[in-house]
């Protein structure tokens, strides 16, 4: 019990580290992160209800410094002058673009089109949803440009990939660039444990997306991190074991109208976490 009771604490400690009050922001005070030993990212989608510059100041207010840039903001067809404000903005921001997508792929010329729009934004690495019939064709595209997928798994109603088993099943004996981006709630709703897929899956899980459930079961419903059933302390101890190397990004789903309470909760909880193991 006690055990539990430091680990709240700090992770409490982790909310405050993460967020600015209302008066110190009018004042113009920022907090200053510490180096994170996984870096917490956003993913993109999160913000589809709002514009570039709000996006960036939701993320600026809760000092993340990684994005997995979504379409909605960063179009799929954008000329280079348009690519170039884009990563300007994010740049003036201190933000960093480590990958694109998620992007769905359900012809040989959408996943065409996805590795050019990879290259062009300058990104390793593209969060994607090849149908399963075209992974031969977007392994050639992997080796043709040397551009990492990680493949996103969605949930129990999801026919093409579920879970992270779904996709690794398909990819295990591919090019070591194909990979998983592994969201944990949708895992945790289709049957599997994060910590667990984690583990089993090391070798190819390259992004995660992170974010709590109620229950473990399609009825399952976002809801902030720490607040539902996923077990973060295990998921953590997973990625220190298996040297995770990526992003951990958070993707809020709860109330996308207003979702900066809910990052905020989410980001410092994770970060209590990942001080706390």
């Amino acid at each position: 019990m006690s055990s539990r009771r430091s680990f709240l604490r700090n992770a409490a400690l982790g909310v405050a580290a993460t967020t600015v009050s209302p008066v110190l922001a009018r004042a113009g005070y920022t907090t200053k992160m510490a180096p994170e030993s996984f870096p917490v990212g956003m993913a993109g989608y999160t913000f589809a209800k709002f514009d570039l510059e709000k996006a960036i100041a939701m993320m600026k207010r809760v000092g993340i410094k990684f994005i997995s840039v979504k379409d909605i903001h960063l179009p799929l067809n954008a000329s280079p002058e348009k690519i170039k404000e884009v990563l300007d903005l994010f740049a003036a921001a201190e933000i960093k673009v480590y990958a694109v997508g998620v992007i769905y792929m359900k012809t040989e010329k959408a996943v065409d089109e996805a590795f050019e729009y990879a290259k062009r934004v300058g990104v390793p690495l593209i969060v994607g949803v090849p149908n399963p019939e075209l992974l031969d064709y977007t392994e050639k595209k992997v080796k043709e440009y040397d551009i990492r997928i990680a493949i996103h798994n969605h949930g129990p109603e999801d026919k093409l990939y579920p879970g992270p088993k779904n996709v690794y099943d398909l990819i295990k004996s591919r090019d070591p660039r194909m990979g998983i981006c592994l969201d944990i709630g949708h895992a945790m709703r289709a049957g599997e444990e994060p910590g667990k897929a984690i583990r089993e899956y090391k070798g190819r899980i390259f992004d995660l997306h992170i974010k709590d459930v109620t229950e473990a079961s399609n009825k399952g419903k976002a809801t902030e991190i720490g607040r539902g059933v996923i077990d973060f302390a295990g998921l953590v101890k997973a990625m220190e074991k298996v040297k995770f190397a990526g992003v951990a990004s958070i993707e809020y789903e709860k109330d996308m109208n207003d979702p900066l309470p809910g990052i905020a909760e989410s980001a410092g909880f994770f970060r209590g976490v990942i001080k706390t193991v």
